[in-house]
C-alpha cells in the first residue's frame, strides 16, 4: 500500500514537471506550429525557384514543379503536378509564354516575373538573318529568356518579393532585406559580365538555341542559333548548312551546345568549321542533381558561361 503512494505521488510529480519543460522549452509544438504557419510557393523550373528561395529564406517552403535535370520547354504537368499547384499559396512562374500550362493550373495567387518589361519583338530566323521569323514559347514574337540578363532577373527579384509581401505580410521586411541581398549580388554580376566582355575581338557567337537575345542586347552582342526559342524538333539540313556558312562567313570557331540537350548537332557542325570546337552555353533552364549538391546555382552558372563566351568572342 506504502509503496502504491508513493509511486503514485512520484507519478503525480513527474507529470507537472514534464508539462512544465515542455512549456518552457516549447520546442515539439513550436517546431509543429511554425511548419504548419509557413506558406507554399511552387515554382514553375529551375531559375525561377532559385530566385523564390533567395526571397523567401526560411519563411516559406519552395518547390520546383519541372524536375531537376529537366528541359522545360516541352515539359507538361501531370495530374499530381497540377494539384500541387493548386495547393500552393503562391505559383512563380516566369510568364511571356514560357509556361503554357499556368492558366490550367488556376492558381491561388500567381507572381508572373515578367509583367512590366517591355519586350523588343524581333523576327529572325535560327540562322541569325531577318528573313524569315520563328514564334517563341507563346508566339508573337516574345523571348521569355529573360532571367539570363541579370537586370532583368532583377525584376523578376521584385515581383517575387511584391506577391511574397502581400501574400505574407508579417514578414515583408525580412522579404524585402532578401530581396535587396540578392538584387545587390546581381548587380555585381551585371559588372562583372561587363569587365570581362569589354575588350574582345568578336561579338558574334552561335547558341543552341534562341536563348540569349536579352543577355545580347543587354551587352552588344549579336547571338545567332541553330534552334529557336526552344531548344526542340528537328533541324533541316539546309538550316545546318546555313549555320556552317554563318560560322565561316564571321570566322566563328566555336559552336555552343547546352547542359541539358545532347550535344551531337554541335559536333556535327563544329567539325564542318575550321578548328571547329563545342563548348557550353547554358540556358539555366535547369540544374542537376550533382551540380546542385556541389553547390553551384545561378551565379555560378553565369561566371561559367561567361568563361567560355569569352574563348568564343576571343577576349583578352
Amino acid at each position: 500500500m506504502n509503496q502504491s503512494r508513493v509511486a503514485l505521488a512520484a507519478i503525480a510529480t513527474l507529470i507537472p514537471l514534464a508539462m512544465i519543460t515542455t512549456v518552457y522549452t516549447g520546442r515539439p509544438a513550436l517546431q509543429d506550429r511554425e511548419e504548419q504557419e509557413k506558406i507554399t510557393v511552387v515554382a514553375s523550373f529551375y531559375p525561377l525557384y532559385e530566385f523564390a528561395s533567395r526571397v523567401v529564406g526560411d519563411r516559406a517552403e519552395v518547390s520546383s514543379l519541372v524536375p531537376a535535370g529537366v528541359e522545360p520547354h516541352d515539359w507538361e504537368p501531370t495530374a499530381e503536378d497540377v494539384s500541387r499547384g493548386r495547393a500552393a499559396d503562391v505559383l512563380v512562374i516566369n510568364g511571356a509564354g514560357f509556361e503554357r500550362w499556368a492558366d490550367d493550373m488556376q492558381a491561388k495567387v500567381v507572381a508572373n516575373t515578367s509583367e512590366g518589361i517591355e519586350f523588343n519583338y524581333r523576327e529572325e530566323n535560327e540562322a541569325g538573318d531577318d528573313e524569315q521569323g520563328h514564334e517563341d514559347a507563346g508566339g508573337g514574337g516574345v523571348n521569355p529568356h529573360i532571367w539570363l540578363d541579370p537586370m532583368l532577373a532583377k525584376h523578376q527579384i521584385d515581383k517575387i518579393r511584391d506577391v511574397m509581401a502581400s501574400s505574407d505580410p508579417a514578414n515583408t521586411d525580412y522579404y524585402n532585406q532578401n530581396a535587396d541581398r540578392f538584387t545587390a549580388e546581381l548587380d555585381s554580376l551585371d559588372a562583372f559580365i561587363r569587365s570581362e566582355l569589354a575588350d574582345c575581338n568578336k561579338s558574334d557567337f552561335i547558341a543552341f538555341h534562341d536563348a540569349f537575345t536579352h543577355f545580347s542586347e543587354r551587352y552588344g552582342l549579336r547571338q545567332h542559333s541553330i534552334h529557336g526559342v526552344s531548344p526542340e524538333g528537328e533541324i533541316l539540313p539546309q538550316t545546318i548548312q546555313q549555320i556552317i556558312e554563318l560560322a565561316n562567313g564571321f570566322g566563328i570557331n566555336i559552336i555552343y551546345s547546352e547542359d541539358l540537350i545532347d550535344s551531337r548537332l554541335a559536333d556535327t557542325i563544329a567539325n564542318e568549321i575550321p578548328n571547329g570546337k563545342v563548348l557550353v552555353l547554358s540556358p539555366i533552364e535547369g540544374i542537376g542533381n550533382e551540380e546542385q549538391a556541389a553547390g553551384i546555382r545561378y551565379i555560378d552558372k553565369m561566371k561559367q558561361n561567361i568563361a567560355n563566351l569569352k574563348e568564343g568572342l576571343e577576349c583578352r
